[in-house]
């Protein structure tokens, strides 16, 4: 049996930054971690999905605005940047398009995009898998906006450093974003 949605019993509050637009021109850090932190890209073809899937992002239609940078696929998450290269801001007189691509996610935005990808590739893994509707990612993504170079630069040598990491934090992701927190 299945609930009906109560919006005042299981709304999920926003961990984006309010007062940001998220189709604004910038470098965002990107961590999409997959469902239940499964250890899904140690099978290398599943592994290979994510990273070209990623590599490709700037190639598809809602993401020509976008360039990559630094970013790596783990076991059991993506680390990347993006950057957003064009200001997909409206003119303060104008409405946001009523084409939202997944949910409360405008067309060019971060959520966009993201979203756009964890599509790709949980359609293409759940083909090989043959199982049509199983979950490969957990809800959402954990996202920063990148304010300066040196930021920058140390979540560029953050993300470079992961694979190292992982065997020391490999249980604990959790833990590793929160003492990149600390490092920023």
């Amino acid at each position: 049996m299945t609930q009906k949605y109560d919006p005042h019993k299981h709304n999920r509050r926003s961990i984006r930054l309010r007062s940001w637009d998220y189709r604004a021109a910038g470098y965002y850090f990107v961590t999409i971690c997959t469902h239940q932190r499964e250890l899904l890209f140690t099978d290398g073809r599943f592994y290979d999905i994510a990273y070209y899937a990623w590599h490709n992002i700037p190639t598809h239609p809602h993401a020509q605005h976008v360039d990559l940078d630094e970013y790596c696929i783990m076991p059991n998450h993506t680390h990347g940047i993006l950057i957003q290269t064009q200001n997909l801001t409206l003119p303060a007189n104008e409405q946001a398009p009523n084409e939202p691509v997944f949910q409360n996610a405008l067309s060019g935005s971060l959520g966009a995009v993201v979203g756009n990808y964890k599509s790709l590739v949980t359609r293409r893994i759940n083909n090989l898998r043959h199982s049509q509707g199983s979950k490969v990612w957990q809800r959402g993504y954990y996202e920063r906006i990148i304010r300066n170079e040196r930021e920058l630069n140390a979540i560029r040598q953050y993300i470079r450093d992961n694979p190292a990491r992982w065997a020391e934090d490999r249980d604990n992701l959790d833990k590793l974003l929160a003492k990149m927190q600390l490092i920023l």
